[in-house]
């Protein structure tokens, strides 16, 4: 139970315990904004992808590279570094669409209906 003697309550107007930026956008609607794009965004990591882990590290250290060039470039060293497939994943996904996953619904259980007072339950 809170003790009411080390509250404090909210001011009204600006706080530093209150974020007033809201959520952080996400990195590609960030990248949008700055004038990038989904084709330019796609190619890049498709042409990024395909390099070794030399060329990522050309890409990382030359200063005439894109921001985009070189926060991917930079993520993708990082993941292979940490062993870390999520980076890649994501990645993929984005260029290739996620894969379908199947599904198995077993329809041979019964299903259970019971009335009560106007009421139906399953």
């Amino acid at each position: 139970m809170p003790n009411n003697q080390n509250l404090k309550p909210f001011k009204s107007g600006y706080d530093i315990r209150r974020e007033g930026n809201g959520r952080p956008k996400k990195y590609i609607t960030q990248l949008n904004s700055i004038g990038y794009t989904n084709t330019e965004i796609t190619e890049t990591l498709r042409v990024l992808l395909s390099m070794t882990i030399f060329e990522l590290h050309e890409v990382f250290t030359n200063p005439n590279a894109t921001i985009l060039e070189l926060s991917i470039a930079k993520s993708l060293v990082k993941s292979i570094e940490r062993g870390n497939i999520y980076t890649l994943n994501e990645l993929l996904n984005r260029i290739l669409g996620k894969p379908k996953e199947a599904i198995q619904i077993n329809d041979k259980e019964k299903i259970e209906v019971v009335f009560i007072q106007g009421k139906t339950i399953l």
